[in-house]
């Protein structure tokens, strides 16, 4: 009996549209091992951003809300809907892979994935591992992995809704209704976004900038259903899609040009889980992940070259098999296409890759031991046969105290920008190879939570640009992570720092746009119908364009007042201070802003 209710669990947790979970048991992960897990048990450093603590935040997208995370840093080109670019643990923004519902949606040109057109209207929760998971995913997950899970419909259908105003003419709406009828739940959710913004480049630094205002409009919109046929069968559909229109700045035009680009990031699946016997759980799923970007200038397209589309066709078959009460045994099939097309001129000269993988997995408990193996054959049409492992291991000393340590290997192809972009691109360089180490210390009793975990990743054959991209020897970053939290009564607490060495080590140069030390303290208080938040983030020195990037400290403040059970109100002032040091040299960063709302849940 025991083993159906493991059974269960599964079903709940392999397929992101039956991930309506995650309200009721918010410890629960799946992306560390693709398998649900207590987050306590998880060997990899893994953090959860909740529907509450979304809520509480009361920010616009996703970028902003990963900023408070241990391991991550962000460099943004000026405000709301700017490229931003997201470090984990110091390793490039390139290997970081970003999943919406299990679909990647990572560019195959640049390599990374428009997280700044993501906002959390349309989210319900987010998982972030931090530290190499590439026998889990594949390439790009050299960093670590961000999941984004959208909302699901659970309990009786519900009408939400919230609208807001801002600084920088700033307007914010969404609406949603969802929940289950019968033996089928579902949920439909719409956003708006608009603001007027900044100049996204400081014209002393970049004079060919133009000084005015660069604007952002966002439109998304997402919608799932799942049917439950019966307790071992089901099936769902899943939607997304988000345009941001955006007005940029360019440091080689006139300081009268008008550049404007428009990003489509959608997501399409369709999904069939099913327990074929008592202890063998299928997920099965067909998905389609899109990244396509438009630019303009002066509302005409470049004669060189204005789109750039790519899209992730995406084949899994994920098996589930429960050998003990504490051992599960993971086996997989994925077949991922992708494919480039663009109107840039001279065009690439390849245009699509196809990776067909095998993948296995184990995790077991004995006692004060715990064991994580995972094993993962890629074959890369450009690239040929590529194996990648992990290998980690838990002890516990008591109930509260733990020892991890893990090693494990990865890899990354290289971009087809690397490679084949015109004038740009070089079709000799490698791809990327890592190892990577961590061993960790950490405690857990009652609402306390604290974790140490020392990491050392060794990349060779990076990918550097010197204009063009080449590859490095070899580079490093190691350092130390320090997570910290608790509740005293009404007040939570949550802090993270990390101190990190992420260098090229054959010149001992440090990579660009990556700080030593970053840091992050955030403070609760519930009082009454009050729920009030105060927030530090601290980014000490970087190095971007031969430059020395400031040191900075951002000041940020909540307020939620319960106007009654179904109504909020709502406030957000961010960077109190006016901390006008920027994260990508030559760029503004958004300054001092106020923003409030009223937010309705049936």
């Amino acid at each position: 009996m025991k083993q159906k209710y493991l059974l269960g669990a599964l079903l709940c947790a392999v397929t992101p549209l039956a991930y309506a979970v995650s309200n009721v048991q918010d410890e629960i992960i799946v992306t560390a091992t693709r398998i649900p897990q207590a987050l306590q048990q998880s060997l990899a450093s893994t953090t959860i951003i909740t529907q509450a603590d979304i809520q509480a935040s009361q920010a616009a997208d996703v970028a902003t809300i990963l900023r408070r995370v241990a391991g991550v840093e962000l460099s943004q080109n000026g405000g709301f809907g700017k490229t931003a670019s997201l470090f984990l643990r110091g390793s490039n923004a390139t290997q970081v892979l970003v999943l919406l519902d299990g679909v990647r949606i990572n560019s195959a040109t640049t390599g990374t994935a428009s997280i700044q057109d993501l906002l959390l209207d349309q989210v319900e929760r987010i998982e972030v591992v931090r530290g190499n998971v590439s026998s889990l995913y594949g390439s790009e997950a050299i960093g670590g992995v961000v999941q984004i899970f959208t909302k699901r419909g659970r309990g009786e259908p519900r009408l939400n809704a919230s609208a807001g105003l801002g600084s920088h003419a700033t307007q914010r709406a969404a609406v949603g209704f969802g929940g289950a009828v019968n033996n089928t739940d579902f949920n439909v959710q719409a956003s708006s976004f608009k603001t007027n913004g900044i100049s996204a480049l400081n014209p002393q630094l970049k004079p060919k900038a133009n000084p005015g205002a660069d604007g952002y409009r966002n439109t998304s919109v997402s919608a799932n259903v799942r049917h439950v046929f019966n307790t071992d069968h089901s099936v769902s559909l899943s939607a997304f899609q988000s345009q941001g229109d955006n007005q940029y700045d360019s440091a080689f035009g006139k300081p009268t040009d008008i550049n404007t680009n428009r990003d489509v990031v959608s997501k399409l699946s369709l999904a069939a889980d099913n327990r074929l016997t008592e202890n063998w759980q299928s997920h099965l799923q067909f998905a389609q992940g899109v990244d396509d970007n438009q630019n303009w200038t002066n509302g005409k397209a470049s004669a060189t070259g204005s789109r750039y589309k790519t899209k992730n066709n995406q084949f899994t078959w994920q098996n589930n098999l429960l050998l003990t009460d504490t051992s599960q045994l993971l086996l997989g099939v994925e077949q991922l296409n992708q494919n480039v097309s663009s109107d840039v001129k001279g065009g690439y000269a390849i245009t699509q890759r196809k990776v067909g993988s095998l993948l296995a997995g184990y995790t077991g408990n004995y006692a004060a031991h715990q064991v994580q193996i995972n094993a993962r054959q890629d074959r890369n049409s450009q690239y040929g046969t590529v194996n990648t492992g992990l290998l980690g291991y838990g002890y516990a000393f008591n109930d509260a105290w733990r020892a991890t340590a893990s090693y494990s290997t990865a890899f990354r192809a290289p971009t087809f920008n690397e490679l084949y972009y015109p004038g740009f691109g070089n079709s000799k360089i490698k791809p990327e190879h890592a190892r990577n180490a961590e061993f960790g210390v950490h405690y857990a009793s009652g609402t306390q939570h604290v974790d140490v975990v020392y990491f050392d990743n060794r990349t060779r054959d990076l990918i550097v640009y010197a204009p063009g991209p080449v590859n490095v020897n070899q580079a490093r970053v190691d350092g130390g992570e320090v997570s910290y939290s608790d509740k005293f009564g009404d007040t939570g607490i949550k802090a993270a720092l990390t101190a990190q060495n992420p260098r090229d080590t054959t010149t001992g140069k440090a990579l660009v746009r990556r700080a030593k030390l970053h840091s992050s303290l955030a403070v609760s208080y519930t009082l009454n119908d009050w729920q009030l938040g105060g927030e530090w983030l601290h980014s000490g020195t970087r190095e971007d364009a031969g430059k020395i990037l400031a040191s900075h400290n951002v000041l940020n403040f909540t307020a939620t007042y319960a106007i009654n059970k179904e109504l909020k109100l709502a406030l957000r002032a961010e960077n109190l201070t006016n901390q006008n040091d920027s994260t990508v040299y030559g760029y503004n960063p958004l300054g001092r802003t106020l923003f409030v709302g009223l937010n309705y849940q049936q």
